[in-house]
């Protein structure tokens, strides 16, 4: 009956529910709305959760990935490494050798013994003993510092090594803007080594490597060992006026034995005399020639020995870099 009549169902005003969302109603929101609200919510729940647990030590989540870059070592950085630590493991054993020998010749000359010590500041030993102290020291701070990623000991190495090169540049400046007053020097070196001659072993053994092997005798010519008080000519003995067996032409004795008093009474000889029997030039010219014949070699191993030492600082300048990324991104 309601078919043919037509009467539409009327809803009652209390009954009514109102899906839209008007500027008068601003907090009721629609159903749709707020299943969306809740899937958004329970989203950011789950990325919170996410980052909290990335906060506890999970590093494999792509959150914490994104947020915390991370640092690795290269393989250069590796080889860098490595190698400076054995560069800087070698001079330390010859750093330690050269003490070891500077050490040996004190204690062989008993130049620790009560009369001795007040001369050991002129010994030459002690350079031995300072340069292997000091090679091993600065060679020993860069070996550690290396494999132990100290940048504290890389830095003081770095700064050794820089210091040193610095001391090397101005030294060559130096000797190449005194050329003239070097000589003097050397004279009065020379001088020194042959007044001290029969007291200091040291001083002897380098006298006569230098006099064998430039064939040379004194400082200026064979005459200059009166200074000694051995070999002047108002000294007793047989030595008197005389000179050491490295100044002879032919210290041996057909070929075989060494004759230590070949050079005895040179000194009383003329020069056309002597020259068959001793060498008449001094050994400064000599000393000035041989540098002249290989000033290109000295240049050479000059400039090698400062480019590895450049070379050595910017390896460790690059290492420092690296160590201090590294411990950044820890």
């Amino acid at each position: 009956m309601r078919r043919y009549m037509g009467i539409k169902r009327i809803r009652l005003p209390w009954l009514r529910r109102d899906n839209t969302q008007s500027e008068s109603t601003p907090l009721i929101s629609k159903a749709g709305s707020a299943k969306e609200e809740g899937e958004e919510l329970g989203h950011v729940t789950t990325e919170f959760l996410q980052t909290g647990t990335n906060n506890g030590q999970d590093l494999n989540t792509p959150v914490y990935t994104r947020i915390q870059p991370h640092y690795s070592y290269s393989l250069m950085d590796y080889f860098l490494k490595y190698f400076l630590f054995l560069c800087n493991l070698v001079f330390t054993v010859l750093g330690l050798v050269v003490l070891g020998l500077g050490m040996w010749g004190l204690i062989t000359k008993e130049s620790f013994a009560q009369e001795k010590i007040g001369s050991i500041g002129t010994d030459p030993m002690l350079i031995l003993v300072t340069l292997g102290l000091l090679l091993t020291m600065l060679c020993l701070s860069g070996c550690v510092g290396a494999v132990r990623e100290n940048c504290c000991l890389l830095k003081l190495f770095s700064a050794a090594v820089l210091m040193l090169i610095t001391a090397q540049v101005l030294a060559a400046i130096m000797a190449y803007s005194l050329q003239d007053q070097i000589g003097g020097y050397l004279r009065s070196g020379m001088l020194v080594a042959m007044v001290h001659y029969q007291d200091d072993l040291d001083l002897r053994f380098i006298t006569d490597e230098i006099q064998s092997n430039l064939q040379c005798c004194g400082a200026d010519n064979y005459r200059d060992w009166e200074v000694n008080i051995y070999y002047n000519c108002s000294a007793p003995g047989v030595l008197a006026c005389g000179v050491p067996a490295t100044c002879c032409v032919d210290p041996l004795e057909n070929g075989t034995v060494w004759n230590s008093q070949c050079g005895v009474g040179a000194q009383q000889l003329d020069e056309f005399t002597a020259q068959s029997v001793i060498f008449l030039g001094g050994c400064l010219g000599g000393i000035s020639r041989w540098i002249e014949q290989h000033e290109g070699l000295i240049g050479t191993v000059g400039i090698v020995a400062v480019g590895v030492q450049i070379l050595t600082l910017f390896i460790t300048t690059r290492l420092l870099e690296s160590i201090q990324w590294h411990k950044v991104y820890i």
